[in-house]
């Protein structure tokens, strides 16, 4: 007769054995989870907006290429020439990130990803880049009308995100420069320079200023409630208006030789 404290003693090694398998499993899952994976994650969150396309490797180490469209229903779409690839590290606490695009990095981005309460921390190391402005034409509307041409230079110093409860501040500074805008809305190439400056804090702010150019844009917003809010004033010198009042028409509300944007 076999007695029952022999029978779980039989199973031991079997229930062991299972729970070892079962966690092996688990952590290969996670371990090598696909990178098409994170290209799902990154449609949904992104509203179909950005999609890692041809993504290779695993979500811990891959790459992509990154295209931007103008969200579901949309025949908008451009692609960023090259490949962009990421690697992710756990640390003490948190997640490290290096992302680099071979078309437009010099150095690869740095981020810290810090889990909070009820939310997430990003900071990122101070950064340099540079990239097509052709590829916001994938965006959809107005981009696609405008059609900026050029290059969008971006920089940060002590630049920092933080979601806590759905609602998001921002730290340092975040600056990017449009070199030598054209348009096909008009026959003036180029038609300025101009720097957007993003500002943190519990509102976030953005200013707008020309740097050089026959079209001058002046303006400022903020995010308040996850949305922006911006009141801007485009003009052109004199000597420029015929080449540029097409596209001053298009921009905004047509107020003489000025137009008015507004977003929000």
């Amino acid at each position: 007769m076999v007695r029952p404290h022999t029978l779980a003693t039989a199973r031991t090694p079997w229930a062991w054995a299972l729970g070892g398998a079962a966690l092996g499993l688990l952590l290969a899952t996670v371990l090598f989870a696909p990178a098409v994976w994170l290209a799902g994650r990154v449609q949904a969150a992104s509203g179909g907006q950005v999609l890692l396309q041809d993504a290779r490797g695993t979500v811990w180490n891959g790459s992509s290429q990154i295209t931007l469209t103008g969200g579901p229903g949309s025949s908008d779409s451009s692609t960023l020439p090259g490949r962009l690839a990421w690697r992710v590290q756990p640390g003490w606490g948190q997640l490290q990130v290096s992302v680099f695009a071979d078309c437009c990095m010099q150095t690869p981005w740095a981020l810290d990803l810090l889990p909070r309460w009820g939310g997430v921390h990003l900071h990122m190391q101070d950064q340099r880049s540079q990239w097509p402005a052709l590829l916001l034409t994938g965006l959809g509307t107005p981009w696609n009308t405008i059609r900026a041409e050029g290059q969008l230079a971006l920089s940060s110093q002590g630049f920092g995100a933080q979601w806590v409860h759905g609602r998001l501040a921002l730290q340092g500074q975040l600056q990017v420069d449009a070199i030598d805008v054209a348009s096909r809305l008009s026959t003036l190439r180029p038609m300025g320079s101009y720097r957007f400056v993003v500002s943190g804090g519990d509102t976030p702010r953005l200013n707008l200023s020309t740097t050089q150019g026959s079209l001058q844009l002046t303006g400022s917003g903020q995010w308040t409630d996850g949305r922006l809010r911006f009141e801007g004033v485009a003009s052109a010198a004199p000597e420029r208006q015929e080449a540029l009042s097409n596209l001053l028409n298009i921009i905004g509300r047509r107020e003489g030789a000025r137009s008015i944007i507004k977003v929000g």
